[in-house]
C-alpha cells in the first residue's frame, strides 16, 4: 500500500530578521515559491499543504500550488513560539478535517531554498526504509567544539567547548560535527503528537552539501542565496 505523504510548508507573517522573508522576491519568486515548487516535485509527496497565520501569505501559497485548508491560530505564530507546537496543530487539523491517518509528514522550511527534490526524497526514503522517528538534515560543521569553538567562564576566560583531556592542535584530529540544517525533516506523525522534541525519538540523517544547505535568517543570507540562485539559473540556461 502506498503511503500517505504530505508536505508541510510553515510561513509566519511575523518574521523579524527579515521583514516578510516568506513572500519576498527571490530570483523572481516568492521564497515560499521555491518550497512549494520543491516540495511539488518529491517522488513520494502527494499534497502539499501551507500553514500560517497570515492572508496574504496564504493568498500567494494558492496561487503557487499548495493548499491553505486551515490558519495556524495565533498564539502557534509568536515570535517565542516552538514550531514543534506548529506541527502538531497541522496534523490534527489534516487529519480532523480530512478523516484520514497520515503515514508521514515532511516538513519543507522556506528558509532553504536551494534544496533540491531528491534532498527530500531522500529524508522520506530513509524515514520508510528504517525505524526512525524522524529524518533530518545535516551539513559538516565549518567549526568544531573540539577543536576551534570557545565558551566564556565567569572571568572572562575562553576555553574549548568540548575537550577529551587531549589538546587537538589540528582539525583533522578532531571528531566531525555537523550542524543540523533546515533542507527537511520528514517524521511519523504519531511520534510528533507524542513527543516534545526531535532528540525524544530515534533521529536518523541525510547529509547535503554546503550549497543546498543554506538558510536565510538574515539580510546577508538573502543576498548571498540570491547570488547562488542566480548561479544556479545561469547554468541551467546554458544547458538548455
Amino acid at each position: 500500500m502506498t503511503p500517505d505523504v504530505t508536505g508541510f510548508i510553515f510561513a509566519r507573517g511575523g518574521s523579524k530578521g527579515v521583514p516578510r522573508k516568506n513572500i519576498r522576491p527571490l530570483a523572481g519568486k516568492p521564497l515560499i515559491a521555491w518550497a512549494i515548487g520543491t516540495a511539488k516535485e518529491s517522488r513520494f509527496i502527494n499534497r502539499v499543504i501551507v500553514s500560517t497565520d497570515d492572508d496574504e501569505i496564504a493568498r500567494i501559497a494558492i496561487q503557487s500550488g499548495a493548499e491553505v485548508p486551515f490558519m495556524r491560530p495565533a498564539e502557534l505564530s509568536g515570535d517565542t513560539s516552538p514550531e514543534w507546537f506548529a506541527w502538531q496543530h497541522a496534523i490534527t487539523e489534516v487529519q480532523k478535517t480530512n478523516n484520514q491517518h497520515l503515514d508521514v509528514f515532511v516538513s519543507i522550511p522556506t528558509t532553504s531554498p536551494l534544496r533540491s527534490a531528491s534532498d527530500v526524497d531522500a529524508c522520506i526514503s530513509r524515514l520508510l526504509d528504517s525505524d526512525a522517528d524522524i529524518v533530518i538534515t545535516i551539513k559538516k560543521a565549518e567549526r568544531s567544539p573540539y577543536f576551534n569553538m570557545v565558551n566564556l567562564d565567569d572571568n572572562g576566560y575562553a576555553h574549548i567547548v568540548i575537550s577529551n583531556g587531549n589538546r587537538m592542535t589540528r582539525r583533522q584530529d578532531a571528531p566531525p560535527v555537523y550542524d543540523i540544517t533546515t533542507v527537511a525533516y520528514a517524521a511519523r506523525p504519531d511520534f510528533i503528537m507524542s513527543a516534545h522534541n526531535m532528540f525524544e525519538g530515534k533521529v536518523m540523517v541525510v547529509e547535503v552539501p554546503s550549497e543546498r544547505a543554506l538558510d536565510i535568517d538574515t539580510e546577508l543570507d538573502f543576498k548571498i542565496a540570491e547570488c547562488l540562485m542566480k548561479e544556479k539559473q545561469d547554468v541551467i540556461k546554458d544547458q538548455i
